[in-house]
């Protein structure tokens, strides 16, 4: 009679999703009753829900989400966009190039992919299309480009699921830097033959004199970008103070040095990223309560010996990068973390899956779905800044999924990518 109770839950929950119903009511829901049929008492639903948040580690996450915001309204993003071009602009294809490496900057800054694309979009788009791009491969690298929002470190993923996991934020931070060079690497090479192919672009001599003095322009998003990767892996900062640490440098720059943060916008500024933080912070107190009930219902336990009897190792893993890929095409990274990584993450670790090269497997495959239709969260946000139809981007990033997902199967493959760089920091 539970079980029967517990499927029919869980398929009014897909009910809901169909309707559009928004992710954290659908959670809780599920969650509610779930509760009720397995004598899981509300006064311990409560207690979890608390107790589950309640966690210095995570402060980081509001942190970098108001990091990423005060350094776009300070127009630091804008100075790393134009050197990343000044130093790229005698290729062909050297402004996309230049976007998608802007992408891999501000997201070593901001950890958000859905926000990289949304900054980087808004500056580079105009030139892109003014450059003699297409207008819609324009808008597919730019929705790529933020596929490496939440790989290259800070990421807010990377806190949730290191939160989720018990594993070291600091390691799974350290593990993003070698996958997130490969996506872009991956990405501007599709980048350059699409480009030559169609004579998209316009080739400007490279001059060094250009390069430096952009390059000095932006020293402002080199120095965040210090403050968060070196004041972590040298031990000075953990990340939730080098969080802290970015959004007091990025509102001092943005007040006092580039004068584009006025008092008066900052409110603006703060709300917007409490809005963000809104969303998430109770999607990850509920899953913490999901996490306890799937185990109380058994079903990690189901899925462990249903994998079990498929094969070891690469089957393990290879069910897993589908099964994430297939989440990716109608959710978003967050809810697939908190849904999925408890139930896979176990077994990956079972059948002799490295920690945390399985998470950035896992992470990797989520970030993908970024640009992965029906849903690709990416796709719609650089529809909504170029006004482009969705159906009419996503034609020009298959390319970029193609190379993407080669980019994926070389971490999968080889754990030293992932693994390497935290062994060697002691980042913890």
């Amino acid at each position: 009679m539970e079980g029967s109770l517990i499927a029919l839950i869980s398929v009014s929950a897909v009910g809901l999703f169909a309707l559009g119903v928004p992710l954290v009511l659908i959670i809780g829901h599920w969650v509610l009753w779930v509760s009720i049929v397995t004598d899981f008492t509300l006064a311990n639903l409560g207690v979890t829900l608390f107790e589950g948040i309640n966690f210095f580690g995570l402060l980081a996450l509001p942190l970098f989400i108001l990091t990423g915001d005060i350094i776009n309204a300070a127009g630091i993003a804008k100075r790393l966009t134009d050197f990343a071009y000044s130093t790229l602009s005698w290729v062909r294809g050297g402004l996309g190039m230049a976007a998608i490496g802007a992408c891999g900057m501000f997201a070593a800054i901001s950890g958000s992919n859905a926000a990289t694309t949304a900054t980087i979009g808004s500056i580079m788009y105009r030139e892109m299309r003014d450059g003699k791009y297409g207008a819609n491969f324009s808008a597919a690298t730019l929705a790529s480009g933020g596929v490496v929002g939440i790989i290259i470190p800070p990421s807010i993923v990377f806190v949730i699921y290191g939160f989720l996991m018990n594993l070291s934020i600091g390691d799974l931070f350290m593990a993003g830097l070698i996958p997130g060079a490969l996506m872009i690497l991956a990405m501007q090479a599709v980048c350059i033959v699409v480009s030559w192919r169609n004579s998209w672009g316009e080739v400007v001599p490279f001059k060094a004199g250009v390069s430096l003095r952009s390059g000095l322009r932006a020293y402002l998003g080199f120095m965040a970008i210090g403050i968060v990767l070196f004041g972590i892996y040298s031990g000075i900062f953990s990340p939730t103070e080098a969080a802290a640490m970015t959004v007091v440098f990025g509102f001092v720059a943005g007040t006092l040095v580039t004068g584009e943060i006025r008092w008066r916008s900052l409110p603006t500024v703060l709300l917007r990223s409490g809005q963000i933080a809104g969303m998430l912070v109770p999607l990850v107190a509920l899953s913490i309560v999901m996490q306890q009930l799937l185990s109380i219902i058994g079903t990690q336990a189901f899925i462990a010996n249903l994998l079990s009897g498929i094969g070891g190792y690469y089957a393990t893993l290879g069910i897993s990068m589908i099964t994430v890929l297939i989440a990716g095409c109608f959710l978003e990274s967050v809810p697939i973390t908190i849904i999925l990584a408890p139930i896979l993450a176990p077994i990956a670790h079972a059948a002799g899956i490295d920690p945390i090269q399985f998470a950035m497997v896992f992470v990797i495959g989520a970030a993908i779905g970024f640009i992965t239709p029906p849903f690709g969260l990416n796709l719609f946000v650089a529809s909504s800044i170029t006004g482009i139809p969705y159906l009419r981007i996503v034609p020009y990033v298959m390319p970029y999924l193609f190379a993407l997902l080669i980019a994926w199967g070389l971490v999968a493959l080889v754990p030293a990518f992932s693994t390497f760089l935290p062994a060697i920091s002691g980042a913890g």
